[in-house]
């Protein structure tokens, strides 16, 4: 069997092997989804009117946050779902089954491209019940064409597989599961530095190029663009770099530690 044909079955093999895991030990799913989900409806319903008052200069309402808040929240999601993807890659390293994996004939790529592409479904799976519950509270995207949905998707899934890389890379180099949820801690906290939930010019100025230049918020507002029709601007091209940058590092990384003879 020639080389495409072998990586595609295997890397298939791979993925339904991940899918498996994600199905018959949900807690760690629902565990990760349960903090977005929190911070949606804590930021709605109890801080929405006086969050809602500082965006819109005294004059928003609380659906005006709704609308602003969602997008941050649905790429906070994204953030979340990788963290489990660098515990499920650290516990396959400390038990022993990459180990077995290197000895047999399978594609050796097979078995990250398993776990990444797996994490990607879980990741678009969390965004769309993230958004449902979205939509139920009183979101609205009644301005975007189907362009722009598809665009929006697309650069989810982007985002989605460049922070999948990198995470897969920290569970690799992680030595037990509880330090590769450590390691992963950023993806979680980095939207909360981000424009997720206020604007960044109304951020200490000191502070403002941090929120603005890492890659959540590019993100962030590419979103809101796409679905609300606000303005864009360089987030699109930023937010292309980074997941580009991104994905090309954390496969290298993960390539790299993965090869990396066990001691």
């Amino acid at each position: 069997m020639s080389a495409l044909p072998l990586a595609v079955r295997d890397s298939s093999t791979m993925l339904r092997r991940n899918l498996l895991h994600a199905r018959r030990y949900p807690s760690l799913t629902l565990n990760i989804l349960l903090t977005p989900i929190m911070m949606l409806l804590l930021f709605v319903y109890i801080f929405g009117d006086v969050m809602s008052a500082g965006i819109g200069g005294g004059g928003a309402d609380r659906s005006d946050y709704i609308a602003y808040i969602v997008p941050g929240i649905l790429m906070m999601t994204i953030g979340g779902t990788v963290v489990g993807t660098a515990v499920s890659v650290s516990m396959d390293m400390t038990e022993g089954i990459m180990s077995r994996f290197r000895t047999l004939a399978i594609h050796r790529g097979s078995v990250l491209i398993g776990h990444v592409v797996g994490s990607v479904l879980q990741a678009v799976a969390s965004v769309v019940l993230v958004g449902a519950i979205g939509v139920a509270i009183g979101f609205r995207s009644t301005d975007a064409t189907a362009l722009e949905w598809l665009a929006a998707f697309g650069m989810l899934v982007l985002f989605a597989t460049a922070l999948t890389w990198v995470a897969v890379g920290m569970g690799l180099v992680s030595p037990n599961a509880e330090a590769a949820s450590n390691n992963a801690m950023p993806m979680i906290l980095l939207p909360l530095l981000s424009s997720a939930f206020i604007p960044v010019d109304s951020m200490p100025g000191w502070f403002q190029p941090i929120a603005e230049y890492q890659p959540f918020t590019p993100a962030i507002e590419t979103l809101r663009g796409l679905l609300l029709g606000t303005e864009i601007g360089n987030s699109g091209w930023l937010t292309i770099a980074w997941c580009v940058g991104l994905t090309v590092l954390g496969y290298y990384w993960s390539k790299a530690a993965f090869n990396r003879n066990p001691k």
